[in-house]
């Protein structure tokens, strides 16, 4: 999908490897909220090895006799990776659990009890370890410096290459169910559907990056000619203290959750935004979703489509910020760890790729 991408920094490429294997990458979930210890749901803190999150819900359902739709899961957590992620299951079938469930790629960390299920998006964010292999001291160096600045500047928020399927194309078939006007079967049509939402909204990012890019790097005079935008917009803009440029009518949240609002006063939220108390958000396009307005509204409406009406539309952030960003590099192996926390939705290769500017996709 990196043909549609466009990089927010203008570092040179840096060199490395990565591999997503269950000894280099490892993903823990951070729960949305604390569980209450009492109720009718048995929590648990499962770590998993080589297994998808459906294929863990199946073994479960398996081991207790449950219907794969009484399991309960904050997100979706990759087969090849070491993951720890949150489960419920009503509190009846534990005695099934600790008698049938026997696999060795399923450990149970903690157990506790919770009041209601777990549901998809119950999910603070992500805290990630990987293991990158053949990069030199100083590449090293200037990945573990960028990676801090990402921290204060933020990175756009791109779908990463595992939401397109192994050939990057399932976007395609997705769009022609979208466009076939009938009622989606089953969770793989859901997940081909929302590729196609996804593929949009990553366009349209990019568009936005770029646009911003030739702003940051311009002349005010140079950029209106460029973009074809009245020179006295081009000035405004730039005086925005952050990359990624804010327009009138664009969609706003306050970061890292809450309500959406509408860009009204361009400087006043790009100060907000500088200071990572909002951030933008792009269209997920399907039913009931919230447009932009005004200009923004221009900007995004090529990547709408508003023939997708069988899945429910949303908001997505444009822009997040990495934390808790440490490097570890042992020089013997050239060998980096790289550990950081993203919030819920965000990829953690987006954020590498942000950084090595190529894409990861073997």
């Amino acid at each position: 999908m990196n043909h549609i991408k466009t990089y927010a920094y203008d570092h040179s490429p840096l060199h490395f490897d990565f591999k997503q294997t269950i000894e280099r990458f490892f993903v823990e979930e951070i729960p949305l909220y604390d569980f209450t210890g009492i109720g009718n749901f048995l929590i648990l803190k499962i770590k998993k090895t080589d297994m998808s999150t459906w294929k863990l819900v199946t073994v479960l359902a398996k081991a207790t006799g449950l219907q794969e739709r009484d399991i309960g899961y904050a997100g979706l957590k990759d087969k090849n990776a070491t993951t720890i992620q949150y489960i419920s299951l009503p509190k009846r079938y534990e005695k099934e659990l600790n008698k049938n469930l026997t696999t060795e790629r399923v450990e149970i960390l903690e157990r506790t009890y919770n009041k209601a299920p777990i549901k998809i998006g119950h999910l603070k964010g992500n805290r990630f370890s990987i293991v990158l292999h053949k990069i030199n001291e100083k590449d090293a160096k200037f990945f573990n410096t960028t990676a801090k600045k990402m921290q204060v500047d933020g990175i756009p928020n791109y779908y990463g290459y595992q939401r397109f399927g192994e050939d990057s194309q399932s976007y395609l078939q997705g769009k022609e169910i979208a466009h076939s006007g009938k009622k989606l079967k089953g969770s793989k049509e859901k997940l081909l559907v929302s590729a196609y939402q996804s593929h949009l909204f990553n366009k349209w990012l990019a568009s936005r990056v770029k646009l911003s890019a030739v702003i940051a790097k311009e002349k005010p005079d140079s950029a209106a000619k460029k973009l074809k935008y009245p020179p006295e917009l081009v000035k405004v803009l730039a005086k925005q203290p952050q990359f990624f440029k804010l327009f009138l009518g664009d969609i706003i949240m306050p970061y890292p959750y809450g309500k959406p609002n509408y860009v009204k006063d361009m400087m006043q939220s790009a100060l907000a935004f500088k200071q990572a108390k909002i951030s933008p958000t792009g269209l997920l396009c399907g039913a009931n979703a919230m447009r932009a307005k005004s200009d923004a509204y221009h900007l995004e409406e090529p990547f709408d489509d508003t023939e997708l009406s069988s899945l429910k539309g949303d908001r997505r952030f444009a822009w997040i910020w990495p934390k808790e960003v440490e490097t570890t590099y042992q020089k013997e192996q050239q060998k980096l760890t790289v550990d950081f926390y993203l919030p819920k939705g965000a990829y953690a290769t987006t954020f590498l790729e942000e950084i090595g500017k190529f894409s990861l996709k073997s």
